[in-house]
């Protein structure tokens, strides 16, 4: 029996067949890691502004959604990112300010 050396443990890991893909892999995955954290924290950001825009509306005598803006954000996300933008902008605005 062989002991597992660490280049086999991350081609494992990575799925890659080269230790020279499987470095490429871990070293891009740290990468979006990282931009996975910004991107959770702008969503976080966002949330606490769309907090501050229903408030606001509200304390105004108005509605906590504004279907006219949604549908702005919506079209925003689906030129930027085509159909999948679509679902990404619905889960965005679901999470900032809930089911209508």
């Amino acid at each position: 029996m062989t002991a597992t050396t660490a280049t086999d443990t991350s081609l494992d890991v990575t799925g890659a067949r080269t230790s020279q893909a499987a470095d490429v892999i871990t070293g891009a995955r740290e990468r979006i890691d990282a931009l996975d954290d910004r991107i959770i924290g702008l969503i976080q950001e966002r949330m606490a502004v769309s907090a501050v825009i229903q408030d606001a509306r509200i304390a105004s005598g108005g509605r906590r959604v504004n279907l006219s803006r949604e549908m702005e954000v919506l079209g925003h996300y689906s030129e930027a990112l085509g159909k999948p933008g679509t679902s990404l902008a619905m889960t965005l605005l679901e999470l900032c300010r809930g089911r209508i």
